[in-house]
């Protein structure tokens, strides 16, 4: 074989190497945002693996290999697991192919592990935490800084919170005014305040004006899945009125636009 034949042999190899290391990260990250997601909803802090019907504490061996599942009450981890892991697994290894040109590919892992987290938690217990919210306004401010400088990170996390912070208000003065109106009260919030602070973070990463973009994305997107879903409830007859559907989603569906697919969205905006 040439030795250009040689170079390109080893730059296959070391780049199969590279695909198979970065598939065992997104196995690792799904793993994680199972974990977290399992745990601190429940005890808002990091803890060992326990069963989430009845308590029993599990071991690591049971919780993350086998058998998974309680030897209590014989509960088995929920099929969400599975989903997580091979999303984190195929996002890896898409990301490590092409990284974004704004995030390198341990900047880009770790905000989408931030998102897939929230996402999880929000999906399945209408729930952004504060802690989660702490630790992503962190991460925020040092990705942000690092992408577009002080200034547009400190402003786009102002301006994300607010205009969210007034949508808030807004809604929970709708709510109050329909209540009075059918006399009795509204229990579901239009928005909640996780929501809010959230925002304030996808600002911080996001900066300014990419907040108000991915904002406008989240409220377009939200806007049409929330049409589909009350079309599937009236067309089976199980709509309610007043029936929140969690908002978190939307926020980091707009945010994965604006940072991982900007150059789509520009050119599709362009023409």
């Amino acid at each position: 074989m040439s030795e250009r034949g040689n170079s390109f042999h080893c730059a296959a190899i070391i780049l199969q190497h590279m695909v198979i290391l970065a598939f065992l990260l997104g196995l690792l990250a799904g793993e994680l945002v199972n974990y977290l997601a399992d745990t601190l909803p429940y005890r808002r802090r990091i803890t060992a693996p326990f069963c989430p019907v009845c308590g029993s504490e599990l071991s690591w061996h049971n919780y993350f290999i086998w058998p998974r599942r309680c030897h209590v009450c014989g509960t088995r981890r929920l099929w969400r697991i599975w989903i997580v892991d091979v999303i984190a697994t195929i996002t890896a290894v898409w990301l490590w192919l092409s990284p974004p040109n704004n995030l390198n590919f341990l900047t880009g892992f770790l905000v989408l592990i931030y998102f897939g987290l929230v996402t999880v938690i929000d999906l399945e217990h209408r729930l952004i935490l504060h802690p989660v919210s702490v630790a992503g306004a962190i991460l925020g401010l040092i990705i942000g800084i690092w992408s577009h400088g002080l200034l547009p990170t400190i402003i786009g996390g102002v301006a994300g919170f607010g205009i969210m912070f007034i949508l808030y208000m807004m809604g929970n003065f709708f709510v109050k005014l329909m209540s009075r109106r059918q006399g009795k009260e509204i229990e579901e919030d239009a928005l909640g305040f996780g929501d809010v602070n959230l925002s304030g973070v996808l600002g911080l990463i996001l900066g300014w004006p990419g907040i108000l973009v991915g904002l406008i994305l989240a409220i377009l997107i939200g806007g049409f899945v929330s049409l589909v879903y009350m079309i599937g409830m009236l067309v089976t007859r199980r709509f309610q009125f007043f029936r929140a559907i969690p908002y978190g989603p939307f926020l980091i569906t707009g945010a994965t636009l604006i940072l991982f697919f900007r150059n789509i969205i520009i050119t599709y905006l362009g023409q």
